[in-house]
């Protein structure tokens, strides 16, 4: 199983994460929820404004937030024919990922692993709408981040 990114980065005042980096918290992430199949994943790295407008048009939502995902409509009979699966797309705000970083007390590197881990499971299908449904995918988030040596996100901040 491996883990393919495609990384956009349209905030280079913003400290980002690499590619490499990116590929390596997917892969613990893929595993941590029995992933076994490669796959592509796209991660866009934009301004507030962008992803306040990505989060209205999509989600109904009037603000930017963090992180959003959107799930590949590829079709399976397609991916059949590709050495990876296309999951989707990860939307990241930079400047509303650093202050959240900032706010919580927590490095960068360690905030950014934790965002890209969660909506990669957004992609996987897991949700946290209700409160059987947020502690599955915590639980699978704190599982991926412990693989990477860092804590658990939940805990610090």
């Amino acid at each position: 199983m491996n883990v393919t990114v495609y990384l956009e980065n349209d905030c280079p005042d913003f400290w980002v994460p690499t590619s490499g980096q990116c590929e390596k918290w997917l892969c613990c992430a893929a595993e941590s929820s029995h992933l076994t199949d490669s796959c592509y994943v796209s991660i866009r790295v934009v301004g507030e404004a962008e992803a306040a407008e990505l989060n209205r048009d999509y989600r109904g939502k009037e603000y930017a937030a963090n992180v959003l995902s959107f799930r590949s409509d590829y079709p399976k009979s397609h991916a059949q024919h590709l050495n990876y699966a296309p999951l989707g797309d990860i939307v990241l705000c930079a400047n509303i990922v650093a202050s959240e970083a900032n706010q919580q007390h927590k490095s960068m590197e360690v905030h950014w692993a934790h965002l890209v881990v969660h909506g990669f499971l957004h992609l996987r299908g897991f949700e946290h709408e209700t409160e059987e449904q947020a502690v599955k995918m915590e639980i699978l988030e704190i599982q991926a981040l412990e693989k990477l040596g860092f804590p658990n996100p939940y805990l610090i901040g």
